[in-house]
């Protein structure tokens, strides 16, 4: 991933140093495992542990690769070069490439989903705190990009933390699914190496053993992590979509923070435009992009293939990193959110009364007047307000039919704001699980 969208610690994780670091205990660790079994020496097992200090030569790694053609020897030839020959005779005993390379892709995902979940809870706690800042902060509902009912700017921002609260139940459960190893040989039967040397492993480096593997670890578990990640880029979007929406000119109910010598265009220097969102939209866009070749990942050949390596080279840190950067963007967003209370209630107020209809609609029909009726009471009214700016109320109180069930009194109540917030208490409560 570019710079400009990256985050240094998500980075550090997909590093090459960091990836020979971990190839580097994952068989050390084995070579401690197998000389407990008395497999190979003690002291060869140790003198592995020489390097434990070392900075492995990225740049020599590659060149012997370049001749080798193969990644993991490759490593393996500098690892020997260093703590020397005879030493390393043991080292990868009984192993296969996929052992090292799937079990630090999988710890590699892992660590990811670590920063990834505190990324998300940092997001829920600046919802939480707007939606509670805004709990009463009156503003109109919209369905179909249409003025529908009020609702509470609180409200909105207290489902958005229902949702990102449901996903990070889903990165967590995806996080406990990844965290898998495999050091079972070739193809998986564990004919060259003992099953403990699995399970030292997996303990020292925090992870649990694939109870089935071939010669790689399932990728049904990969899809599923990053299905998980997409449908956290689809909520980022969700919100980002929201706040695009409430900045537009004509709505103006909300704005991104516009700091002191920011510019929003090289032509027009009144421009304040909703560039953060914008970029969460597209960065939702990448994250979303993994979740198909992760899938089409789950379909190998036999015990093994490497159609999928290509792949999670690529979306493994791009798509990690991308949604590590745009979860810090979205809780700075939310922090800053500047939130107009007057143009949310001059926007609900613009045609005059309107969202009420189904208020006067059920308590025409409580009237005894039928359902059919009363609609088209409440319509023809309502038309006028449409067509010639005309006041819903005033309309009412004018309509001989309408006056007939309802008192005046009876239709003035029915313009109370307070009707549309008497739940959300109650909302609130399920959403925060507080009093």
């Amino acid at each position: 991933m570019i710079p400009r969208y990256s985050r240094p610690e998500m980075v550090a994780i997909w590093s090459p140093e960091t990836k020979f670091r971990i190839w580097y205990e994952i068989e050390a660790h084995a070579c401690d495992a197998m000389a407990d079994l008395g497999v190979i020496p003690r002291e060869n097992a140790e003198a592995v542990w020489k390097a434990k200090d070392v900075t492995f030569d990225v740049a020599r790694i590659d060149e012997i690769e370049a001749v080798t053609k193969h990644d993991v020897i490759a490593f393996l030839t500098h690892l020997a070069e260093i703590i020397g020959h005879d030493n390393a005779r043991f080292v990868h005993q009984g192993m296969t490439s996929s052992d090292v390379l799937d079990t630090t892709f999988n710890l590699q995902l892992t660590r990811a989903a670590d920063i990834l979940i505190e990324g998300l809870q940092a997001v829920l706690v600046a919802l939480k705190r707007r939606a509670y800042e805004h709990k009463m902060t009156i503003r109109i509902g919209r369905s179909h990009a249409i003025h529908a009912e009020p609702t509470t700017m609180g409200l909105t921002f207290a489902r958005f933390y229902a949702e990102m609260d449901r996903n990070l139940t889903r990165l967590k459960t995806a996080r406990d699914e990844i965290a898998t190893g495999a050091i079972s040989g070739a193809v998986g039967t564990f004919a060259n190496i003992d099953p403990a040397v699995e399970a030292h492993v997996c303990d020292k480096l925090g992870l649990s053993p694939e109870p089935i593997s071939t010669q790689v670890i399932p990728r049904d578990r990969h899809a599923a992590f990053f299905a998980a990640l997409g449908v956290v880029g689809a909520s980022i979007e969700n919100i980002a979509t929201e706040v695009r929406h409430m900045q537009r000119t004509e709505v103006l109910e909300a704005e991104e923070f516009f700091s002191k010598g920011q510019k929003g265009s090289s032509a027009m220097p009144h421009k304040r435009n909703p560039v953060l969102s914008e970029n969460l939209t597209g960065l939702a866009r990448l994250v979303r992009m993994a979740v198909v070749p992760a899938l089409e990942n789950v379909t190998l050949w036999h015990e093994r293939d490497i159609s999928h390596s290509s792949v999670e080279r690529n979306i493994g840190p791009d798509t990690t990193i991308t949604l590590d950067f745009a979860l810090a963007r979205l809780t700075g967003l939310i922090d800053k959110l500047v939130i107009y209370p007057d143009n949310m209630l001059a926007n609900m107020n613009k045609f005059r009364g309107l969202v009420m209809s189904q208020r006067v609609l059920l308590a025409l029909t409580q009237a005894g007047v039928s359902r059919e009726e009363s609609y088209l009471m409440v319509q023809r009214n309502a038309m006028k307000v449409w067509e010639q700016g005309a006041d819903f109320k005033t309309e009412l109180l004018g309509d001989a039919d309408v006056v007939a069930a309802l008192s005046p009194e009876e239709i003035e109540e029915k313009f109370d704001l307070g009707y549309h917030t008497k739940h959300v208490d109650t909302i609130f409560a399920r959403v925060f699980g507080e009093d």
